[in-house]
């Protein structure tokens, strides 16, 4: 076992060491925002799944989905400048569990702490997930390898982390990278058919019989509803908070390159969550190959 744990992680750390393992803010943008920018993958769908079960598909479902995403846009930054402030009052670390231990006592700190415990598993789950999902719908593998695929996954990303944030920085550097720049790409695309050729929302005559009904629906959303929404539209906000713990692993001077990875992840995550928003207002789908069957 020890020579397997040798294997896997590496040889343990001398403490002396500590300073050559700090990371630099580019390499540290992915390591501690790769959580929060894999949630642009999903948040716009979580508010769209509340409004659709509500409106169907019609522009009932879709019209609150833009002010929605402001809202949550606009939180967001909220949330980024205050963990900016954290960082320089809490040079050492200061994620929800330290400030709330200092400032409220042990059990809302554990609360928090608790509750962070959970987002994590969360998060790891519904990301992996999403992500062999996507990859199914794209190559066709058979459905029953879709479970091991994402233990594998997960077991991956473990042992990566195990071995030490800078050997995992350079890890996920380039994949977390190639999802932003194809993000952006997507985005940019889309909002060159949307602006410049003027692509609509889903026409009339590509929709079946039942959801031509449904998208002629003048159904009301209630507000229950809509603060529904919002509340699954803000799991964009979920690993805004691992900058702020991840102080201790930044080059000098590590409050000022903590902040400035804070607020390049903030831009990134808020930009990339509107445009998927606004390019999903304006979905126009065609018969392909998601369903396999056209």
């Amino acid at each position: 076992m020890a020579s397997l744990k040798k294997f896997l992680i590496g040889e343990p750390l001398a403490s002396d060491e500590e300073q050559h393992q700090r990371l630099r803010k580019f390499i540290a943008l992915p390591v501690f925002a790769s959580d929060a920018i894999s949630s642009t993958a999903y948040a716009t769908d979580e508010i769209l799944v509340v409004l659709l079960l509500q409106a169907g598909v019609g522009a009932a479902a879709f019209r609150p989905l833009l002010p929605i995403a402001v809202i949550v846009c606009v939180l967001m930054a909220i949330v980024v400048v205050s963990y900016r402030q954290t960082i320089h009052a809490y040079p050492s670390g200061g994620g929800a569990y330290i400030v709330s231990r200092e400032n409220l006592g042990s059990t809302p700190s554990l609360v928090a702490g608790s509750s962070l415990l959970v987002d994590y598993i969360l998060t790891v789950a519904v990301s992996v997930a999403g992500g062999v999902l996507a990859i199914r719908t794209a190559t066709g593998f058979d459905h029953g390898l879709t479970v091991p695929i994402c233990l594998v996954c997960v077991f991956v990303m473990t042992v990566m982390n195990l071995r030490g944030v800078k050997e995992s920085g350079a890890a996920f550097a380039g994949p977390t990278y190639f999802y932003i720049l194809m993000l952006v790409l997507l985005i940019v695309s889309g909002f060159y058919r949307i602006f410049v050729q003027h692509v609509g929302p889903i026409p009339a005559e590509m929709l079946s019989d039942d959801a031509r009904e449904l998208s002629t629906s003048t159904q009301s959303l209630g507000l229950y509803m809509l603060l529904r929404a919002f509340s699954s539209g803000a799991v964009a906000l979920s690993g805004v908070e691992a900058v702020s713990n991840g102080v201790p692993a930044f080059e000098k001077p590590e409050s000022k390159n903590a902040s400035t990875t804070l607020m390049w992840m903030g831009g990134i995550l808020g930009s990339c969550f509107f445009g998927v928003s606004v390019l999903a207002v304006h979905l126009k789908p065609f018969r392909g190959e998601a369903d396999g069957n056209g």
